[in-house]
């Protein structure tokens, strides 16, 4: 499922989570769409994994840990 629109929509949904993150402080929210994006990833999907460069695997890596983090967060913020 290579289409030239996938960084587009990658980059999109990760705007879109961190605008729900500074903005509308709807973390749940957040972490659903900084997740959804990484499901467009926005580099070669023919390429295995260990094979990529290390830049790329750190992008995706931050942006999983950051999904979890949200994710971790707003559960905190609901457990008042």
């Amino acid at each position: 499922m290579k289409s030239p629109f996938n960084k587009f929509i990658y980059i999109g949904f990760l705007l879109l989570g961190l605008f729900q993150i500074i903005v509308s402080k709807d973390y749940m929210q957040a972490s659903s769409s900084l997740g959804i994006g990484l499901a467009f990833d926005p580099f070669d999907l023919n390429q295995k994994w260990n094979d990529r460069p290390n830049w790329q695997k750190a992008v995706l890596i931050v942006n999983l840990a950051l999904v979890a983090a949200t994710f971790g967060f707003g559960i905190g913020l609901n457990d008042r």
